[in-house]
């Protein structure tokens, strides 16, 4: 019996009925020979954790452009938030900690430099629209490894793809909306659980809200820092969960309303705010130029693959894949004036 062999032994021993078995995956899209200690769940993992889109997180806007200040979040450091979240949960529950570390650590990595701003304009500029959750997954299925992709489990790639919804429900009850897996349903919800606090931390650093502004009841029911915030809304979920007898994970009726309350009074006093869209409207003619100037130009900007695709959907990977410091690089070598040598 293999190393491998032997953890999925483990697996089925210690986890709940209701997780996602490493040993039952439904497989990959290029079949691969079995590891001999890894689960299919932990290549999955590392795979994405060594991919040259994950480490571009690192540069990538959450909500703050990275630039004006050190402490506020990247992409990078929310993807590891919701990571720790999530295993948090799974743990808990008994579930697959594998399988939901890779969903977690993969749910961004299709993100546009420049935050939701980046992500908007992309959205009006590709003729199929644009969604960070649909990217991330034609990353690890197209792009990545010279067009090759990653060769993710279908667990894993599922639970990318529908991670969020926006503005939409955190826990929808229709089954066709949510990941197939309980492990991905944790990614889910640990994704809001993760933003709607950091961002509000990130948003009383920056000074666009203080905390006497968190409408008082949130506060008494949720918490008045950071921390409490996180686990009261861990602890609910775990609990709610197991009431349903691991049917779904779910939030009770309480803390839900209140989770989507404080995700309303982050888009309207600070996603929206005034302030903090003055300098993403910039970044908005940056995404508009370069997408105009790379459709044109093509030569050395955009890549050959996947040949299928029209070149504007091409363009629009070039764009989603830049660092935020990358695309203000490119932008300044393109459309500023070079200094004459003499």
């Amino acid at each position: 019996m293999t190393i491998r062999e032997e953890l999925e032994d483990v697996e089925a021993k210690t986890l709940s009925p209701k997780a996602c078995l490493s040993r039952d995956s439904a497989g990959r899209e290029r079949p691969e020979a079995p590891h001999p200690f890894r689960t299919a769940f932990q290549r999955d993992r590392d795979r994405i954790i060594h991919a040259k889109s994950f480490r571009r997180l690192k540069h990538k806007t959450q909500v703050f452009l990275a630039p004006f200040g050190d402490h506020y979040r990247t992409r990078l450091t929310h993807t590891l938030e919701v990571a720790q979240i999530a295993r948090t949960i799974a743990r808990a529950l008994r579930l697959n900690e594998d399988l939901t570390e890779a969903i977690a650590l993969g749910h961004d990595i299709g993100h546009t430099p420049f935050g939701h701003s980046g992500e908007e304009t992309l959205a009006e500029l590709l003729p199929g629209g644009f969604h960070h959750s649909a990217q991330s997954l034609r990353v690890v299925e197209k792009l990545e490894y010279e067009g090759k992709g990653m060769n993710l489990t279908r667990e894993v790639r599922d639970g990318i793809h529908r991670h969020s919804k926006g503005r939409g429900k955190i826990l929808d009850r229709r089954k066709e909306d949510l990941p197939s897996t309980l492990e991905g349903q944790i990614v889910r919800v640990s994704d809001v659980i993760a933003y709607v606090n950091h961002d509000l931390d990130d948003a009383a650093r920056a000074k666009i809200i203080k905390e006497a502004d968190i409408p008082r009841p949130l506060v008494a029911l949720l918490g008045r820092y950071h921390a409490q915030r996180i686990d009261k809304m861990v602890v609910d979920v775990v609990s709610e969960s197991l009431r349903t007898g691991l049917e779904r994970i779910a939030m009770s009726p309480e803390v839900l309303k209140a989770v989507v309350e404080l995700r309303e009074f982050l888009y309207e006093r600070v996603y929206y705010n005034p302030e903090a869209k003055e300098e993403l409207r910039k970044t908005e003619k940056i995404i508009r130029d370069l997408f105009d100037y790379f459709r044109r130009r093509p030569e050395g900007y955009v890549r050959e693959y996947p040949a299928v695709d029209p070149l504007e959907t091409r363009v629009g990977d070039v764009i989603a894949g830049m660092t935020d410091r990358y695309a203000l690089s490119i932008y300044q070598e393109i459309f500023f004036p070079r200094s004459w040598q003499a």
